[in-house]
């Protein structure tokens, strides 16, 4: 049975199906010891031997998800070019997992990994919109007025954001700490968002993607995920 390049590479464990095709297009992929650069290519994996960096991949045996509440200081990237820990660091398994999506250096909670593809895209296809549920630290009190332009849009500098929620938790002298829920995953985004309001985030950190919660996960701790929490990811 015949199915696109990429596809069987994340179902390789390769990386993410985007991943996937930037390693195509960059000419790291060979099929039966030929270079392709072709996003459309499709081959048999009953037949065909696919080489990534001149190393033959094949599918994983077993599936891994995995929640991990990532710590401040660590990249979302399973290798980083200015040597800074990442997240592999901390969650070492013998299959080849790769995140869903990003939390920025900075920036701690939940994350997903997996070496699973479809599930990837299930989760980061535009389509879907999954919430996204952070608690923020940011300097000054939020007026109604920067509350309500946060939850219609703002111009961080490239792109106006979609809707969004925010809930004022807790007020203190200086600062404030907020529940901000977004469905977008633009760079940096919730800091950018902060910042172009005139509030600086402090800290920030993800505590659910969907209905997948962080709950009591100590920071620095991973753990499977359960087979209700598989189901929900599959249902969408």
């Amino acid at each position: 049975m015949e199915e696109r390049l990429q596809k069987y590479m994340a179902r390789c464990g390769v990386a993410s199906r985007r991943k996937c095709e930037e390693l195509i297009t960059n000419g790291k992929v060979k099929v039966n010891g030929e270079n392709i650069t072709e996003l459309g290519t499709k081959i048999n994996a009953d037949i065909d031997k696919v080489y990534v960096n001149e190393t033959l991949i094949k599918p994983e045996k077993s599936k891994v998800y995995i929640m991990l509440n990532k710590p401040e200081g660590y990249v979302t990237t399973n290798k980083d070019e200015k040597g800074r820990k990442t997240i592999l660091d901390i969650v070492n398994v013998n299959e080849r997992i790769y995140p869903i999506g990003r939390l920025d250096y900075d920036s701690s909670g939940l994350l997903l990994l997996t070496n699973d593809g479809e599930i990837y895209n299930r989760i980061i296809h535009p389509r879907v919109n999954v919430d996204k549920t952070y608690i923020a630290l940011v300097k000054g009190k939020f007026s109604k007025e920067e509350l309500l332009k946060f939850q219609t849009g703002v111009n961080i500098g490239d792109y106006t954001t979609s809707e969004a929620k925010i809930k004022v938790i807790k007020e203190y002298a200086n600062s404030s700490m907020v529940e901000i829920i977004i469905h977008e995953g633009k760079n940096r985004q919730i800091r950018r968002m902060c910042s172009a309001l005139g509030h600086e985030v402090v800290s920030l950190k993800r505590v659910s993607i969907g209905k997948i919660k962080l709950n009591h996960l100590k920071k620095g701790e991973w753990r499977n995920l359960s087979l209700e929490e598989l189901k929900y990811l599959n249902s969408l």
